[in-house]
């Protein structure tokens, strides 16, 4: 897989494609601060989540001497918060895995054709691995 070039001031330097303007410091620095920002409102959201569920556990599924609605409606409200606790979690490996390759200079290139990602994706979709090409054949299957 290629490595994102450091200059001699060992300036990062993020791929880009064909027509797309290069990435300044600036623009560098900001996409880092974004990763680690999404992780800490993820890890955030999990802990919410997780005390959440805490909370909906503790008023249990037994059905003697609820009512069935109720039971529905609290085992309803627990998958649901179960599901999407799965789905931060992901994200957050995600946006690690995308912090991981930027610390090893391997930001920015597709995980897949090992081609540039892209600048515009990654200042949309900073936790990107994959460039919009590969993402689309990927949903396709």
């Amino acid at each position: 897989m290629p490595t994102t070039k450091k200059t001699p001031e060992t300036q990062v330097v993020l791929p880009v494609l064909e027509g797309e303007e290069p990435w300044t410091p600036e623009e560098v620095a900001e996409q880092r601060a974004e990763l680690v920002e999404e992780i800490e409102r993820m890890e955030r959201r999990i802990e919410q989540t997780e005390a959440e569920l805490e909370s909906l556990m503790r008023g249990g599924s037994d059905g003697a001497g609820r009512d069935p609605v109720d039971v529905g409606s609290s085992n309803f409200e627990r998958d649901q918060e179960l599901s999407l606790a799965q789905n931060v979690r992901e994200m957050a490996e995600q946006a690690r895995l995308a912090l991981h390759l930027f610390d090893t200079g391997e930001y920015g290139y597709c995980e897949v054709c090992e081609q540039p990602i892209g600048k515009g994706r990654l200042q949309v979709f900073p936790r990107a691995t994959i460039c919009v090409t590969c993402k689309q054949r990927e949903e396709r299957r």
